[in-house]
């Protein structure tokens, strides 16, 4: 019998438009927007539905925007039976991964990303931190790239997605001393990327320390369906071990490629991207291309997937 990970994107998957033909379509998937713009008290579905993308691409608007349109989808799924027996999310993912197991309700999750957001995008003055993706070399070459560009200032592994795909991040003149080291160590790709602020690195410090208050306010219950968490690429079944998961991700790096490993080691044969965009479907075709993955990123992709 198939055994089926849910998986849910992360920033960057977001684009006007999103949503809304399935919550046209899904009664279930109009209620969600409708909650979320009840908790977060304005209309981030407008905001998802017709965008602009300027504001969509706001870190505080991002994260509860492709939050909300994810668990949209995960109703518009149930609704026609689809279901899954682990679940694993990138980054701001693994929230709308813990509201799927079970473990933290909607409303909360909301409130929550949204103020992760923030808190990300104010631990760090805009254009002190960067981010740069680096593609064609494995992990342990992109750490001796960082460990030499570093030179007394932060740079590292932020999301280790593939096995040859690493994202780094930390202050802005070391990753681009990274960038040139890694294009000189054989790289195939290494690009400045366009983003808000270094996430996942230790500059993320202060983030994790505001955010840690908020996250021993909410509720967590143990999870229906086993997580792979993005700290430490461990399963996770219980509401604290996913509290502290949430945590720790902030400043560490997501281990992606290894949550698919553990998926894997764990009997799970097919995999389906629950939310908007096609990032995680694209990172699987570069880590195993025999595992079957499927997105839903439109309503025919959606309605393609039976039980």
């Amino acid at each position: 019998m198939a055994s089926t990970a849910f998986l849910f994107p992360g920033q960057g998957s977001q684009s006007p438009g999103m949503g809304a033909a399935v919550a046209q379509r899904y009664a279930s998937a109009r209620t969600v927007f409708e909650e979320a713009d009840d908790a977060l008290n304005f209309e981030i579905s407008r905001l998802c539905f017709e965008g602009p993308a300027s504001e969509l691409k706001r870190t505080e608007i991002t994260q509860p925007a492709i939050l909300t349109t994810s668990v949209a989808t995960l109703a518009a799924l149930r609704e026609r039976g689809v279901t899954a027996s682990f679940v694993a999310g990138h980054s701001l993912g693994e929230y709308s991964a813990l509201v799927a197991a079970g473990s933290l309700r909607f409303r909360d999750a909301v409130r929550l990303v949204r103020l992760r957001g923030r808190r990300m995008q104010e631990a760090v003055p805009q254009g002190v931190g960067a981010m740069a993706a680096l593609l064609g070399i494995n992990a342990g070459a992109v750490e001796r790239v960082c460990a030499e560009a570093s030179d007394g200032q932060v740079v590292s592994p932020a999301n280790f997605n593939s096995p040859i795909q690493t994202v780094i991040a930390g202050h802005t003149e070391a990753v681009r001393r990274a960038v040139k080291l890694a294009r000189r160590a054989g790289a195939r790709r290494a690009v400045m990327l366009q983003v808000s602020a270094p996430f996942h690195c230790s500059l993320m410090e202060p983030a994790r320390v505001a955010m840690e208050p908020e996250l021993d306010k909410a509720g967590f219950d143990d999870l229906q369906a086993g997580l792979i968490n993005n700290w430490q690429a461990a399963e996770v079944r219980t509401g604290n071990a996913a509290r502290r998961g949430l945590k720790e991700q902030i400043a560490n790096p997501v281990r992606w490629h290894q949550t698919i490993e553990a998926l894997k080691a764990r009997g799970v044969d097919r995999f389906i991207e629950v939310g908007p965009g096609r990032v995680l479907t694209g990172l699987m075709r570069s880590i195993d291309r025999s595992l079957p993955a499927a997105s839903t990123h439109n309503l025919a992709s959606l309605e393609g997937l039976s039980a």
